[in-house]
């Protein structure tokens, strides 16, 4: 989608003929979303808001959730890996609803024809002043992965993003895909565009020569006259999953013992409340919460994991509540606490889906979105190909979008396999829509986008796809290092999520014939964390790509044939 001049007056003039004025509050949240925006009588004082993941859409979006995300060992049957119907029976959640809609991937292509677009800033931000209208002094915490992840964010450095979140209101902020611009672009923002308006909190960045901290680890914030400490923790493993060149000289870890360290610090100080904005991914944050003591709650990002109520965790000082918030856009996260008498009484969450249609379109968020977008109108908005089914990217293992990467790789750069990081981030295509330029770099807008093709042997390729299966499926959080599984086009194979690392991976074949140990195959992938990697862009290889098809097909999906988790609720029937 993208967003003209002469759109943007349509908008205006569409939300002016029915009545709705700009940017409208609690008035047309009631006429036009019924209860949903109405967050009712509460006792309590403190309330924050909660965005995460939004993977720098600036505009309404489509985005299904996933169909597999497989929980083993003590995570099976558990938040967040429940998806469909398993995960609308857990929460108590009517089927066919816009709720069930939001999330889950149920009956997705219908039931997003009939709700529309979810996210945009110009829509989140009337929620988020509808919010503080009702709740006055509630804060607006930013999970990070907020500057990468559409074309005029990579193009911008960010910078249309950090415009987007001064305008928002954000008021606290911790990060992950922002270091991929590089430790110099991070710090120049949080020192001058952020300075004086939004605090960048990591209490997990050290420096790697003095373990000096990069950042502020903690803020201590005074709402409604209950002192609230917000606790930042950046992507644990950003230098394992993301390029380390780009920082080089720091270092990151969970750093569970000095985060402890920093609870106990800010409670001294007076915090009354204490809450973790973390990007640890939700697992982690749940074996986290079991493990400090005196955090209340953990608002988490990392995983995309859409979950409408906490997860209460024990722990030595009581019970910490997790959460996760989604994705691109989609929710805004409330949490309400209830802080008195030296601390939380009671509390309260609501992940808000943000309908686009139920949400008047803030005017300066969007003036600001048509600023930043204008000078690449002409380029966003071409028309590559026509998609016959519906386009996603969602799910621990391919996607259809994954899936059109992949075929592209295999067509452009005539290899036998061809391999797709397992990123999270990406929009949906409804079936009969265009692949813009702008989908297209929804899908691939990184500052390390080379396409490399290599040989490597069938016992090299095994030990690999080893490697990153145990990263998704590491029964211990700790060591879940990456995103999903990588994409894998060419190659068929087997995965037991459940086996140990070594185990996981058998009957690999290629057009029917099993892979040989010693034999060498060619492989193209994109994404090299390596440094000094060269290739042409992605986007280039699937645009031309595209461009010679012009009508694609809904893509076979080349998924591993998955056993062991017969009956697991994480994956969908």
């Amino acid at each position: 989608m993208h967003l003209s001049r002469r759109e943007f007056l349509q908008i205006m003039a569409v939300a002016a003929a029915q009545g709705l004025p700009l940017g409208a509050g609690p008035a047309f949240a009631a006429a036009a979303g019924g209860t949903l925006y109405d967050l009712g009588k509460s006792a309590a004082n403190v309330t924050l808001m909660h965005i995460t993941d939004c993977h720098a859409q600036l505009l309404p979006v489509y985005f299904r959730e996933p169909d597999v995300n497989i929980g083993i060992a003590d995570a099976r049957g558990h938040p967040p890996h429940l998806v469909g119907e398993a995960l609308l029976k857990h929460f108590g959640l009517k089927p066919g609803t816009r709720e069930a809609h939001a999330f889950t991937h149920l009956d997705y292509v219908e039931a997003a024809r009939s709700h529309g677009k979810v996210g945009g800033f110009a829509h989140l931000a009337t929620l988020v002043r509808q919010v503080r209208a009702q709740r006055p002094g509630a804060l607006l915490l930013d999970g990070g992965d907020t500057w990468q992840g559409s074309a005029t964010a990579l193009w911008s450095k960010g910078q249309d993003m950090v415009d987007a979140a001064r305008l928002l209101g954000v008021d606290i902020m911790t990060g992950h895909w922002e270091f991929t611009y590089g430790a110099k672009r991070v710090e120049e923002v949080v020192n001058k565009d952020f300075k004086g308006r939004i605090e960048f909190l990591a209490q997990n960045i050290r420096t790697a020569d003095f373990d000096d901290p990069v950042f502020r680890a903690y803020t201590l914030r005074e709402i409604n006259g209950a002192p609230v400490a917000i606790i930042g923790q950046a992507f644990p493993y950003t230098p394992i999953a993301n390029p380390r060149h780009l920082v080089a000289d720091w270092t990151f870890g969970i750093q569970e013992e000095r985060l402890q360290r920093v609870v106990d610090e800010a409670r001294k100080k007076g915090a009354q409340a204490v809450v973790l904005l973390s990007h640890n991914g939700m697992d982690t944050d749940i074996k986290l919460a079991s493990r400090v003591s005196g955090i209340d709650a953990i608002l988490g990002g990392h995983t995309h994991d859409a979950v409408p109520q906490p997860v209460p965790v024990k722990n030595r000082g009581g019970i910490t509540l997790v959460t996760n918030a989604g994705s691109n856009g989609k929710f805004l996260g409330v949490l309400e606490l209830d802080v008195r008498g030296g601390g939380v009484k009671s509390s309260r969450y609501r992940l808000l889906p943000v309908f686009a249609k139920l949400l008047a379109p803030d005017a300066a968020m969007l003036e600001l979105i048509r600023k930043h977008r204008a000078p690449y109108e002409a380029r966003l908005g071409e028309k590559l190909a026509v998609s016959e089914g519906l386009l996603f990217r969602r799910g621990n293992f391919n996607g259809s979008f994954d899936q059109l990467i992949l075929d592209a790789l295999l067509a452009e750069k005539d290899t036998e396999i061809a391999f797709s990081p397992g990123f999270r981030w990406g929009t949906s295509i409804l079936p009969g829509e265009p692949i813009t330029t702008e989908d297209l770099m929804s899908m691939t807008a990184i500052t390390y986008p080379q396409v490399t093709t290599s040989n490597i042997t069938g016992e090299n390729l095994k030990n690999l796809l080893e490697d990153i299966c145990d990263n998704l499926f590491n029964p211990d959080p700790y060591f879940q290092q990456g995103g999903d599984m990588v994409r894998v086009g060419g190659l068929q194979y087997a995965c037991d999520p459940t086996q140990k690392i070594g185990s996981r991976i058998s009957a690999m074949q290629l057009k029917g014939k099993a892979i040989e140990a010693g034999k060498s195959y060619k492989l193209a992938s994109w994404a090299p964390v390596a440094e000094g990697a060269s290739g042409e862009p992605v986007w280039d290889v699937v645009t031309r790509y595209l461009r010679a098809r012009k009508v694609i097909k809904p893509p076979v999906l080349n998924r591993p044939r998955v056993i062991g988790v017969d009956g697991n609720p994480g994956i969908a029937t």
